[in-house]
């Protein structure tokens, strides 16, 4: 099992390296997305603004996400935030306006690639309280008990021990600290064929689990307060960046009936809890 769980790590650490380099929004390894799915497109539709898309570098925004957790926040001045696998800086841009100079942004991701554009993204947009650093979520190279957010979009389903990056989540947040993520769960099992057709892939709709299993990771780690903010479904078509979802939609032995089953059973959610005091 353990070995299982590198595997997968590098097979999506190795898609993540490709989507930094050709700048093209594909949740995981294999074959890139359509160019019609463009990731100002993608993230308008999970609930960003031409605001938020317009106030960050060119290049920050990859369309990877499957909500607006800044949106949900409530960020304030002063606050130090994390943004748990933060790619080319999307998030985290937007959250060093709200957090002001007093504030402090860290984004941790495991892709060096993805690093490396999101440091030259933010001397682009000379963003002097956000931080990158090079890490796992679930081994978060962060100080015990110094953040007082934690923001996560639609990477945490990805990670084979989820468990592991909810403790480290509570390990790290001070006390009264807020988690705010958004991401995609399961709301009823994947037709018995899709799950089947699967099993070789690792996108965002592969690493799914049910969503009171997602939500017991939360509470098991110690968080309380746990309450789901947003809860939508999450059509197969708006999973453009998703390279498992398009492994399914294009296979001709999955018939029509069955991509529906996955549109049912799939739903992005928004999940804010506390650290007690």
């Amino acid at each position: 099992m353990e070995k299982n769980k590198k595997n997968i790590k590098q097979i999506v650490k190795e898609g993540y390296a490709k989507v930094a380099k050709r700048g093209v929004s594909c949740c995981s390894s294999g074959s890139c997305c359509s160019p019609s799915n463009s990731a100002r497109g993608i993230s308008k539709t999970v609930g960003y603004s031409d605001d938020d898309i317009n106030a960050v570098p060119d290049g920050a925004n990859l369309g990877l996400g499957c909500g607006n957790p800044v949106a949900i926040a409530s960020l304030k001045e002063g606050d130090c935030v994390l943004d748990l696998g933060s790619g080319a800086g999307f998030d985290a841009f937007l959250a060093s306006s709200r957090v002001g100079k007093t504030g402090k942004v860290i984004g941790v991701d495991m892709t060096p690639e993805m690093l490396k554009k999101a440091r030259a993204n933010a001397e682009k947009g000379n963003y002097t309280n956000v931080e990158f650093r090079l890490g796992e979520i679930e081994k978060l190279p962060v100080e015990d008990n110094s953040i007082d957010v934690i923001i996560s979009n639609c990477v945490i389903n990805l990670s084979p021990d989820k468990e592991s990056v909810f403790r480290e989540a509570f390990r790290v947040l001070k006390p009264g600290g807020r988690l705010m993520v958004s991401d995609i769960v399961l709301v009823k099992n994947l037709p018995e064929i899709i799950k089947e057709s699967i099993e070789a892939y690792v996108g965002c709709l592969a690493g799914a689990v049910m969503k009171d299993e997602y939500l017991n990771y939360i509470k098991k780690s110690g968080f309380k307060g746990i309450e789901i903010v947003g809860e939508s479904n999450y059509p197969i078509e708006a999973m453009a960046n998703d390279v498992t979802a398009q492994v399914v939609k294009n296979n001709p032995s999955i018939k029509q009936k069955d991509i529906k089953g996955v549109e049912s059973s799939v739903a992005s959610i928004k999940v804010s809890a506390l650290k007690p005091k």
